[in-house]
């Protein structure tokens, strides 16, 4: 992929210099310097004079746009005005729980108009929501909740079993709530033993909270916890303050010149920046519409996007390369889009991407929810996941850094500082970092995370840098190019997958002995599948280990190939040897140790000879 990440970018922005003029003569409307010029200007004002948060926002388009559609699911649609009704309403009910300024709230829930009512309310009352992460279940949920100390977890009837299955293992003290009901809730007994939340705020009053109700949060304090799996470990949550919503939002707005007749077409999941964030306020906050989707549908998209009058689409790489590789429809060239948006689309599936489905701009770009740095390639450069431009360099301030491949450390010179890398044709490889300066890093909820994350006395005594943990090459136009993952996490189906996660999984597994998940390239695939080296003993069976990892894991987290092998003998330095196992692949002509792979079809692992390897190479396999 082009940039890792993907579920959990958003933008590091600045101010408009102040000699930057709002709109210059001399560039056209669609030009690379007007989106910066606009992208500025929308977020020069934010933390100045005004003290504005996203749900006031909501409050003002509310009174502008009034019955115009919001938000769009499947034959539901959410005006502005109704949109901050409910907002409201939500609010109202989070008063009285009780809750307020420092306490935290977890949420449960599928992509859907709600979703952001709900977060949007309880925020306006000083709530910090986490947005878990719908895929996860067992430990991992668990530990997710865990580490935000949540006063409730609020969870969709669809996602209730998932949710109550790790109950027991949470403090007493949290309250649960449900959303939703009907048919769509299992006949579970402790489901149905749950308050509904939905009903209870719609019993209260539509109307905007005054301040004697509830005094409003300020731009620095925290809304949400966003989680991102980082390099190692489990999921950590990001603390993302109102300030840097309004930020993100307002930036992509000026990036993609949303007007109020636009269309967002929005798949990607509302608990990631992406989707949650960046798909979704970045149009509303310019008077456009977003329509939601709980899931991406490769066979349903062009239908859906031409019925929709969709005119942005937001993308991970993934999708795209879904699209290029599916059988051409009549709708793939009849549709109204006129930007798509965001990042992983490597150069090969650009090209086809954009050719054949008469795509008039891409604007693919590079960020991380807890990074204090962004790139941008309003240009359309094939393959770059963005720059910063030369008028902002010295405020913006990125670069690339010599690291070992095998620790992963910085290089130093004799005088202690990092090495730069020199950039050109392709350019050397370093890892990406970006100078915090007078920015506040706002981290993790675990400060030990939040401190690894950075890299200080890098170029001169007492600065301090964000490490991306990306390894990236630049050219001599200043443009970047993504090359791979450091550490041990690496991307599979738009999702970071964290190696440590997945061996413990498999380590629990009966008869599994020792195991190391490492990612390997698959033909035509963007990221790193997994793979897991195990060693096992005679009561290992095959259909167990993947019955266990189904409950415990995500799908995409899920390693797609086995090998088994005698031993896992330690390095020199007394790691296991990730790289070399990588380097062999699942290739049976290469490797003598038995093969498997995870045929999802027939939902079990299945012997990886030659002629399965060539379906693979082929891309005959549903991966």
């Amino acid at each position: 992929m082009t940039a890792p990440e993907a579920e959990n970018t958003a933008p590091a922005l600045t101010s408009a210099p102040a000699s930057l003029p709002g709109s210059l003569p001399g560039s056209a409307p669609g030009s690379p310097l007007q989106a910066w010029v606009r992208a500025l200007s929308l977020t020069a004002p934010i933390g100045a004079a005004s003290a504005d948060t996203l749900p006031q926002v909501i409050e003002r388009l509310a009174e502008q746009f009034e019955d115009a559609p919001a938000l769009l699911s499947s034959g539901f649609t959410l005006s502005y005005r109704a949109l901050a009704h409910s907002a409201h309403r939500y609010a109202r009910w989070g008063l009285s729980q009780g809750w307020g300024a420092g306490d935290a709230v977890a949420l449960m829930m599928p992509n859907c108009p709600d979703y952001l009512a709900i977060w949007l309310g309880l925020t306006r009352i000083g709530v910090t929501v986490a947005l878990l992460n719908t895929h996860l279940r067992d430990a991992p949920l668990a530990h997710s909740i865990r580490i935000v100390a949540p006063r409730a977890v609020l969870v969709s009837a669809s996602l209730a079993p998932a949710a109550l299955a790790v109950r027991a293992q949470l403090p007493d003290t949290i309250r649960w709530w449900a959303h939703g009901g009907g048919e769509h809730a299992p006949s579970d007994r402790a489901l149905r033993s749950l308050p509904r939340m939905d009903l209870q705020a719609a019993q209260t009053s539509g109307a905007p909270l005054s301040p004697a109700e509830c005094a409003l949060p300020a731009l620095a304090d925290r809304a949400l916890y966003i989680y991102t799996s980082g390099t190692t470990g489990l999921p950590k949550a990001a603390n993302v303050s109102h300030q840097r919503l309004m930020q993100w939002s307002h930036w992509f707005a000026g990036m993609m010149n949303v007007q109020p007749g636009d269309r967002m077409y929005d798949c990607l999941p509302m608990y990631h920046s992406i989707g949650g964030v960046v798909a979704t306020f970045g149009v509303l906050v310019g008077g456009g519409a977003v329509v939601l989707r709980e899931r991406f549908s490769a066979r349903e998209f062009w239908s859906d996007v031409v019925r929709e009058g969709c005119t942005l689409f937001q993308y991970i790489g993934e999708l795209c390369r879904y699209l290029v590789n599916s059988p051409p429809v009549p709708e793939e060239r009849a549709h109204r889009l006129r930007l798509c948006c965001g990042n992983g689309l490597n150069a090969q599936v650009w090209e086809r991407f954009q050719a054949r489905f008469r795509i008039p701009q891409i604007l693919e770009y590079y960020a991380s929810t807890e990074g204090s740095f962004s790139l941008y390639n309003c240009e359309g450069r094939v393959g770059s996941i963005g720059r910063i431009p030369p008028f902002l360099s010295h405020r913006l301030r990125v670069a690339l850094i010599r690291v070992d491949p095998v620790s992963g450390e910085p290089m130093r010179a004799e005088d202690g500082r990092c090495q730069r890398c020199a950039p050109g044709a392709p350019g050397e490889p370093g890892e990406a970092i970006g100078e915090i300066a007078g920015e506040r890093f706002e981290g993790y909820t675990d400060a030990d995370a939040s401190a690894r994350k950075i890299l200080r006395d890098v170029f001169k005594s007492g600065d301090a840098w964000y490490r991306s943990g990306d390894l990236m090459r630049q050219d001599s136009q200043g443009f970047f190019y993504f090359v791979d993952r450091l550490g041990d996490t690496f991307r599979w189906k738009g999702e970071n997958v964290s190696t440590t996660e997945v061996s413990a999984a498999i380590a629990a597994c009966r008869g599994v002995s020792d195991a190391v998940v490492y990612g390997v390239s698959v033909a035509g695939a963007e990221g790193r599948a997994g793979m897991a080296a195990l060693v096992v003993d005679e009561s290992f069976e095959l259909a167990a280990l993947r019955e266990a990892l189904q409950r415990a894991l995500p799908d995409y987290a899920r390693p797609l190939f086995l090998r088994l092998v005698p031993a896992l003998a330690l390095t020199g330095t007394f790691k296991l040897p990730k790289q070399a196992l990588a380097a062999d692949g699942y290739d049976p002509a290469r490797v003598t140790d038995p093969l498997y792979f995870d045929e999802r079809a027939s939902a079990r692992y299945v012997p990886l000879d030659g002629a399965l390897n060539q379906r693979l190479q082929d891309g005959s396999v549903r991966l």
